[in-house]
């Protein structure tokens, strides 16, 4: 099968090499792969892959396929697909993180239950180290930190083929960080509003009930009036948050960066480098869930 880049040839021989029942469906006019992943003869998720050179290439193209690909998304997810936009530069950066999230949309992870697990808070050295190993986007500044830890006793619960070191006490399988309150009023009655700024499982794992149990934690510690937060468009639509109860607010645009193509690095407007290589890029924006605590 020919490929439009080294990227894309590489995801599909990683799909190969999972022996994922996969198809690619991209036209003859598209710029960018999308390819249709099935699980048990049903469709389970899309993939689009985003390689650089095409965007650098037809700005204007990729302006308008990128318009009609958010409606197909859009009609993807309301019929239960999950549907991925997968960048160039996030494979190359955080490729074991990648291949770890769709692993787990196929429904191929250790699963390990929440109520085994114990929850303690966390120093911001420990909780950074975790999430910029585990969450793609990394850490970033928070107040509160809570981790979930997978006792000695309790590591059963792995398969016999997980690699684990077997002299440690604890195993720490997820963590979510939390922000500074903000006060503001609610029919005039004083209340404070806490983000939740990340919620990561340790790779290739997935704690089963372990996002509620570290909210519900966090909810009784600080008594929050409400928490929200952002579901990053390009890997979900925030469907995990509106089964704990989050409602979804509004939209935000797409965000600009500026991407060093050589050394794969993104960039701020405010912390752009003065590079006449950089290539201009947008994501394709976030939602904003909110949960109100009665």
């Amino acid at each position: 099968m020919n490929s439009k880049s080294t990227f894309t040839g590489e995801i599909f021989d990683w799909l190969s090499s999972m022996h994922f029942d996969w198809e690619l469906k991209t036209s003859a006019n598209d710029l960018f792969d999308l390819i249709e992943i099935r699980k048990n003869e049903r469709i389970f998720l899309f993939l689009k892959l985003i390689n650089l050179k095409s965007w650098q290439d037809q700005k204007i193209i990729v302006e308008s396929e990128t318009a009609v690909f958010k409606i197909k998304r859009a009609e993807f997810r309301s019929n239960g697909i999950a549907t991925i936009t997968l960048w160039e530069d996030v494979w190359y950066n955080k490729r074991e993180i990648v291949q770890s999230r769709l692993n787990a949309i196929l429904g191929i992870s250790e699963r390990i239950p929440g109520r085994v697990t114990q929850i303690r808070k966390l120093d911001k050295l420990t909780a950074n180290d975790f999430l910029d190993k585990n969450h793609l986007q990394g850490s970033v500044s928070s107040k509160i930190r809570y981790g979930l830890f997978l006792p000695k006793r309790y590591f059963r619960v792995l398969s016999a083929d997980y690699q684990i070191d077997t002299g440690i006490e604890e195993l720490l399988v997820a963590v979510a960080t939390f922000s500074h309150p903000r006060t503001f009023e609610r029919e005039e009655i004083p209340y404070r509003s806490y983000e939740l700024i990340r919620f990561a499982n340790l790779r290739n794992t997935t704690v089963v009930g372990g996002f509620d149990k570290l909210l519900q934690a966090f909810t009784l510690d600080y008594r929050p009036g409400d928490i929200m937060t952002y579901a990053d468009l390009e890997w979900s639509d925030g469907a995990s948050y509106r089964r704990l109860g989050f409602e979804a607010i509004s939209d935000k645009d797409p965000v600009r960066f500026w991407l060093d193509p050589v050394r794969n690095i993104r960039y701020s407007d405010n912390r752009k480098p003065e590079d006449d290589k950089l290539i201009e890029i947008y994501n394709d924006g976030s939602r904003k869930f909110v949960k109100t605590i009665h």
